[in-house]
């Protein structure tokens, strides 16, 4: 497996363990790179008075954390979608859309009325 695919694909075993930490410090080492990197090229084209006030700071960690949030947390902290639909279907497997609905409309909670025109039953 390559390494952009072992740091990008979530890890299915739950709680925190050796190979989601490590995995979790390699994110974390490649994002404090790369914000030491881009800092650097900043300061080096003329900005650094602009980085070096509060707002400065503000954009440029905003600008350099919101795309790399979901790569800093891709299996730590954000709930597994697929775990969750899997979970609920364990006895169920096999069931047409029609039985399906049937039993979704079963526990509605709505309560029908009498049939409308005949005035109940014949």
């Amino acid at each position: 497996m390559n390494p952009w695919r072992w740091l990008t694909t979530p890890d299915p075993e739950p709680g925190f363990t050796p190979r989601k930490l490590l995995k979790l410090f390699v994110r974390v080492a490649i994002f404090a790179l790369l914000a030491t990197l881009l800092s650097a090229v900043l300061r080096a084209a003329g900005l650094s008075r602009y980085l070096d006030t509060w707002w400065g700071t503000l954009l440029f960690v905003l600008v350099l954390y919101v795309p790399l949030a979901r790569f800093l947390t891709v299996d730590t902290f954000v709930p597994q979608r697929g775990a969750q639909g899997r979970a609920g279907t364990k006895g169920k497997t096999g069931l047409s859309s029609a039985e399906r609905r049937k039993e979704r409309n079963r526990y509605a909670g709505v309560r029908k009325g009498p049939p409308r025109g005949t005035g109940g039953r014949r």
